[in-house]
């Protein structure tokens, strides 16, 4: 559906459900690939055809809450590949069930550094790149509770909804500069891990990863030209 030849994609959390099936998708579309993971030696293993390709980049072991640690994997993806047409930030994490005035200090630390924190850092060492090709894609992973507050989801709900505002005013800012920044809403992601949460759930009415990369690959190529800013909800049928 989508031809990404010479183009380069940088994929944040690569390892996870979303991140394997963005990779998979953009492979198949031919993009040359600069996948990102904490984990030693887990992009090898979840990738092992990727490992040795010219076009391919896995880089282990990179804290994207540590801006040198980002602004060293971005320097090796520029280097190697010469530039990065696009962005995918699909780091983030989950917890609740708790209500605010008894969630720690930790989870809410946690949750605005995994969600937040991950996006401002590595937006922030790609944008000048892409400024200086003056072109580049960029999409965030945010949430429904991000749009509106939930109980017992306080710290992730904020930490969600600053997703969708940093989308925004970068978005604002650099629309004119021929960088178009959105990002995706999903639904309920049908995962082993949420079926295993919620085994009575009818799972049919789920979006699966496969088809939010579908979106996103959306997002990332040139059909997308004209939508800046947008909080694109995918819900499936959740």
């Amino acid at each position: 559906m989508f031809d990404f030849t010479n183009k380069t994609i940088m994929i944040t959390g690569a390892i996870g459900q979303l991140g394997a099936a963005l990779t998979q998708s953009f492979q198949a579309a031919n993009a040359n690939l600069a996948l990102v993971d904490r984990g030693e030696d887990r992009l090898k293993k979840a990738f092992p055809d990727l490992v040795g390709l010219p076009d391919n980049l896995l880089v282990d072991c990179a804290d994207l809450m540590n801006e040198a640690a980002v602004e060293h994997v971005v320097s090796k993806a520029v280097n190697h590949f010469g530039g990065l047409d696009v962005l995918v930030n699909t780091v983030g994490g989950f917890r609740a069930g708790k209500m605010l005035h008894e969630t720690p200090l930790e989870t809410w630390d946690s949750l605005l550094n995994l969600n937040a924190r991950s996006v401002f850092i590595a937006c922030r060492q790609v944008i000048p790149h892409m400024l200086n090709e003056g072109s580049g894609k960029i999409v965030n992973i945010a949430a429904r509770p991000g749009l509106t507050g939930q109980p017992g989801l306080a710290a992730y709900s904020a930490a969600k909804s600053a997703v969708v505002r940093l989308t925004e005013s970068m978005s604002a800012e650099l629309k004119d500069q021929g960088i178009n920044v959105n990002c995706i809403i999903p639904g309920t992601i049908d995962t082993p891990g949420n079926r295993e949460a919620m085994p009575e759930a009818d799972f049919s009415t789920w979006v699966t990863p496969d088809s939010l990369a579908e979106v996103i690959l959306f997002l990332s190529s040139s059909a997308a030209r004209d939508i800046h800013g947008a909080a694109l909800p995918v819900y499936g049928r959740s």
